[in-house]
C-alpha cells in the first residue's frame, strides 16, 4: 500500500511532463518532432508540431517540419493526415518550385488511399480532378508520366465501379439509374472486356462478391423488392406523363 502511494507522484509527474511543456525554443520542438517520427510515434510528433507552430509561427523550421510529417504520415499509410500537412505546406510555406512537388504528393496520397476502389467513389473522382488539374498547371512537369499512369488506373477503376453500379441497378429493376451510370463512362479508349479488374482476397470476396453477385445470393428470394417495385412504378408513371403530353 505504502509502495503504491509512493509511486503515484512519480507516475503523475511522468504523465504531466509532456503536457506541461511550453515556452521552448523552436529547435527543441523541431528535434522532438524528428525524434518521434524516427520512433514511429506520429501522434506525439503531431503534438510537438502544434507546439512549434503555436509558439514560433515564423520559424524557418516550420516548412521542413511540415513536409517531414506529410511524408511520414504517407509512409505510415495515413493518407488523409498526409494530405492535411501537404495542404498546410502549399498554403503557407511552399515556393513556386516546391509547390509542384507538394501538389504531386497530394495526388499520390489520394491515389494510395484507394486500396479498395469499389468502396470510395468520391475519392476516385477527387483524385482524377486533382490529376487533370496538375497536368494543366504543370504541363512540363518531371512528374507528368507518373501522374498520367495514376490517371489511367483511376479512370479504369472509375469505369469498373460505374459498370458494377449499373449492373446492380439492372438487377434491382431500376433502368433509369442503370442508364445514368452507363452514361457517365465517357472514356472512348476504355474497352470493358480488356480491363484487368482487381481481385479481392478470399476473406473479402465472400462478402463483396465480384460486383455481379455474392456468396449469399442463394438465400435471397427471387422476387422484386419494394425498392424495385417503386422504381418500376416511378419509371412507368414518368413514361405515362410523357405520353399524355
Amino acid at each position: 500500500m505504502v509502495a503504491g502511494l509512493l509511486l503515484l507522484p512519480v507516475l503523475f509527474s511522468g504523465c504531466s511532463k509532456d503536457v506541461d511543456e511550453y515556452n521552448k525554443p523552436a529547435i527543441y520542438w523541431y528535434s522532438k518532432i524528428v525524434e518521434n517520427v524516427s520512433k514511429g510515434d506520429l501522434e506525439k510528433a503531431d503534438n510537438y508540431y502544434s507546439s512549434l507552430q503555436g509558439e514560433h509561427i515564423g520559424s524557418p523550421m516550420l516548412p521542413e517540419a511540415t513536409m517531414i510529417l506529410a511524408i511520414a504520415h504517407m509512409q505510415h499509410e495515413e493518407y488523409l493526415l498526409s494530405e492535411h500537412f501537404l495542404d498546410e505546406y502549399i498554403k503557407r510555406y511552399a515556393t513556386p518550385n516546391e509547390k509542384e512537388e507538394a501538389e504531386f504528393l497530394k495526388i499520390k496520397a489520394k491515389y494510395m488511399a484507394l486500396p479498395h476502389p469499389r468502396r470510395d467513389q468520391a475519392l476516385i473522382d477527387e483524385a482524377i480532378v486533382g490529376g487533370e488539374a496538375f497536368k494543366i498547371s504543370y504541363p512540363n512537369s518531371m512528374y507528368a508520366e507518373v501522374v498520367n499512369t495514376m490517371l489511367v488506373r483511376l479512370y479504369l477503376a472509375q469505369f469498373a465501379l460505374n459498370e458494377s453500379i449499373a449492373d446492380l441497378y439492372d438487377r434491382l429493376d431500376k433502368p433509369k439509374s442503370a442508364d445514368y451510370y452507363k452514361s457517365v463512362n465517357p472514356q472512348p479508349w476504355i474497352v470493358s472486356d480488356e480491363i484487368d479488374r482487381a481481385v479481392a482476397p478470399w476473406y473479402r470476396s465472400w462478402f463483396e462478391g465480384d460486383g455481379t453477385s455474392s456468396w449469399y445470393e442463394f438465400m435471397i428470394p427471387d422476387t422484386k423488392s419494394v425498392v424495385s417495385r417503386n422504381s418500376s412504378s416511378e419509371d412507368k408513371s414518368g413514361e405515362d406523363k410523357n405520353e399524355t403530353k
